[in-house]
């Protein structure tokens, strides 16, 4: 959250100065989310485009490696007595 707090605070900063100089922003608002936009989603399709030309397959299984340990696993083994008492003998 703090990132976008910054970046708040730094574009009404740089406003502010804008308007105490009375200038103009560089681009009208709307075209620079559009070229904002644009930047994002070209940021996001390359690794999108290598993922669907070279598939690879995982190198192992989730369900292998992370559920089935934890739900066929062997169960905690109670420690053996050596003695011949039982918890339930005591005088």
């Amino acid at each position: 959250m703090k990132p976008y707090l910054f970046a708040l605070g730094a574009g009404l900063l740089v406003g502010i100065i804008y308007s105490l100089l009375q200038v103009r922003s560089p681009a009208p608002p709307v075209i620079a989310l559009v070229g904002l936009l644009g930047i994002l989603l070209g940021e996001q399709l390359p690794p999108l485009l290598r993922h669907w030309l070279q598939p690879q397959p995982p190198a192992t299984s989730w369900l292998h490696d992370q559920v089935r340990p934890h739900v066929f696993g062997e169960l905690p083994q109670c420690a053996r007595r050596t003695d011949s008492t039982t918890p339930g003998d005591q005088a």
